[in-house]
């Protein structure tokens, strides 16, 4: 808005209402110009780092390890500090003190000879680390950041001055660092100064979806979320599964015990959230004791699972018995919701179990599994008595779960299907697309939707599943949507023609369950595609970006992350242990400054203890995606549009007061 349009009189006596209101937060011309100069300030500091991570899959140590060195930001930084002034064994172990500084201060004390001359060096260190990293920060930003019981300390540290009061000074702030030695306070203050650091490394993390899932710590992600400052999600086809298994949804909740139980995943579902899998261990016990449940053995991912072969064997019966529930569950949302289109993923009917056959799109297919003592030909999608019983005690453990509650919560709360910052536009998988490459209409209970407003309304009918304001019927619609979500073809988070879990345990034949993925994956490389898509979603600027995740870059195989000419970026390199023989590698992420956007490829990470012990961090290699002519402000981002709107009525209330529209509150 420009000047002459704001400030005119006209202009004021058509939103007086507004100003009137605005007066009461800034009552004076004293209060509004303060306000302005502290907002023109902050408009005019170099944009802060964003970070970008997709497709954890449960991988908590991985995770946790690239967002406490922000994919190397925090090692950058202390490599520009330190240069030649350290060696680089030291600035080693100083970087892996900042990532884990309770467990490497045990270490370090347990060997160091000299603990004060230890504590006055690191203490020196930390302090320029956190000076730089704080440097696109205000002081009343970093203040909010500080912990309470070391602010005032930190804060004085952090704005240290040698020039304005020569050697007194600095000696003021060396007897600050020897007093919080001797009084036995350092651990606690360098902990402290080492979260700082990693707060302010990063001013906000967008995760593009997929936390749960073949990992052993989904739930350990979500605790660390769950107390993060600056977040936003994405939600990932295996989150959504998630969501169907605290909503109560029965086929949903088979799926998950299917997939935990296929990578020997139990702790996430008994330590991590309580879930009693024990109705399921008696009933797999007593129905497949004499199946060898061949294709149904625990993938460890070359993880050690610390299982003996009972348990290995038990794992095996359990999944096998609930991946065959499944299918039952399945087929009673397909027949409730003929809508869905996805009769021909209703199989078990199809099967000869006296020739130990199956006949799919008129070839019949050898089973290399026909035990199937729960299906009863006359009626193979009825639930046994024990499974009926099953399913309700398990349901019912889901459902009674508070801590899974408050991770959907807080999924629920930071998250939705898409997202769009700083001209950068976020979803999981895909958009579904026509033939052509025009967006695709899916109807949902009789309207049509594509696009943005697919995205909007598959959000909302989410929501919908753990609301307590709609009528019943709506509600089990929507908590059967997010089931068709996982698996439905026209899924934006799947977007494939079906999925063929039956298939790949029961057919040895790779023909049976190609899936063929949906035109999105043909024109994501499509920069005139790509356009339309940001176009259709409103996202503007001269440097925008489709940023998503959902499938692995085979960088193995040549896959380049970087697709439509630098336009669509897909971040999921292979967090999980499971698609690293695929990829080659284990992840990429991104990082947004205000310079431009790094493309961060990481190597895998073998564990949090060995990067303690020998300091080891995730060997990564950093692309340039985008180098900006000019620096980033604040002011060029979508925070500093609000702000220079504030700004503007700011002026247009100071014109105001100054020509008597609105009388100053007297103090």
């Amino acid at each position: 808005m420009e000047k002459e349009n704001i400030l005119n009189e006209e202009s004021i006596k058509e939103d007086l209402r507004y100003l009137q209101l605005l007066a009461q937060s800034y009552p004076t011309i004293a209060d509004a110009s303060t306000e302005i100069i502290n907002l023109e300030a902050i408009l005019n500091l170099p944009k802060p780092t964003e970070h970008f991570i997709s497709d954890p899959h449960g991988e908590s140590d991985a995770f946790n390890h690239v967002l406490h060195n922000a994919s190397g930001y925090v090692k950058r930084k202390v490599e520009e500090i330190f240069g030649t002034t350290l060696r680089k064994v030291e600035k080693k172990e100083l970087c892996t003190l900042i990532y884990y500084p309770e467990q490497k201060l045990q270490l370090i004390k347990a060997t160091e000879q000299n603990l004060n001359d230890f504590y006055v060096t690191t203490l020196n260190q930390l302090i320029k680390v956190c000076r730089e990293v704080s440097s696109k920060y205000t002081r009343s930003k970093i203040r909010k950041e500080l912990p309470k019981e070391f602010g005032y300390i930190i804060e004085e540290l952090l704005h240290e001055s040698y020039s304005a009061y020569g050697e007194k000074k600095h000696e003021y702030y060396n007897v600050i660092m020897q007093s919080i030695i001797d009084t036995h306070r350092a651990d606690e203050f360098i902990i402290e100064i080492c979260k700082l650091i990693q707060k302010l490394a990063i001013d906000r993390l967008h995760l593009l979806g997929d936390i749960f899932d073949r990992g052993p710590g989904a739930h350990l992600i979500m605790e660390t979320l769950c107390n993060y400052n600056h977040f936003d999600i994405v939600w990932g086809n295996h989150d959504i599964e998630w969501f169907g298994a605290a909503a109560g949804n029965r086929a949903c909740i088979c799926n998950v015990l299917r997939i935990t139980l296929r990578y020997g995943n139990l702790p996430t579902l008994e330590d991590g959230y309580g879930i009693n899998l024990l109705p399921l261990a008696t009933f797999a016990m007593e129905v497949y004791h004499d199946d060898p449940c061949e294709f149904f053995q625990v993938n460890s991912l070359g993880r050690d699972l610390n299982m003996d072969e009972k348990a290995l064997r038990l794992s095996a019966m359990m999944h096998k018995a609930i991946s065959v529930i499944q299918f039952k569950e399945e087929a009673k949302i397909i027949n409730r919701r003929p809508e869905f289109e996805m009769e021909d993923r209703k199989l078990l009917h199809l099967i000869d179990k006296e020739a130990g056959t199956i006949t799919l799109g008129g070839k019949t297919y050898e089973l290399r599994d026909k035990n199937f003592p729960t299906i009863d030909p006359a009626n193979p999608y009825e639930l046994t008595a024990d499974e009926e019983q099953v399913m309700q005690k398990i349901r019912h453990s889901f459902l009674t779960s508070d801590k899974l509650r408050r991770h959907i919560d807080c999924l629920l709360a930071h998250g939705c299907m898409y997202s769009i910052s700083n001209s950068n536009l976020m979803y999981h998988a895909s958009v579904p697309l026509n033939e052509d490459g025009s967006l695709k209409e899916v109807e949902i209970r009789g309207k049509k939707y594509k696009g943005l407003e697919l995205m909007k309304k598959t959000g909302y009918i989410v929501r919908e599943a753990f609301s307590n304001d709609i009528d019943d019927e709506e509600k089990q619609f929507a908590i059967d949507y997010i089931w068709y979500l996982w698996c439905g073809k026209n899924s934006p988070l799947f977007d494939k023609d079906k999925m063929t879990t039956f298939e790949r345990y029961f057919i040895d034949n790779p023909e049976a369950y190609v899936e063929k993925k949906g035109y999105y994956y043909h024109y994501n490389n499509d920069e005139k595609i790509v356009d339309m898509i940001l176009d259709s979603f409103g996202v503007d600027g001269e440097h925008r970006h489709i940023i998503n995740g959902h499938v692995p870059v085979k960088t193995i195989k040549g896959e380049n992350p970087v697709k439509a000419n630098g336009k669509l970026l897909v971040i999921d390199g292979g967090f999980s242990l499971a698609y690293q023989p695929q990829t080659g590698i284990a992840g990429y992420t991104l990082t947004f400054h205000s310079r431009g956007l790094d493309l961060v490829q990481h190597q895998p990470f073998r564990s949090a203890k060995e990067a303690i012990i020998s300091g080891d961090d995730i060997k990564s290699s950093t692309q340039i995606v985008e180098m900006n002519s000019k620096r980033m402000y604040v002011k060029d981002t979508d925070k500093g549009k609000i702000l220079k709107a504030k700004v503007d009525n700011l002026k247009r209330l100071l014109y105001a007061y100054r020509n008597g529209f609105i009388k100053e509150l007297s103090k």
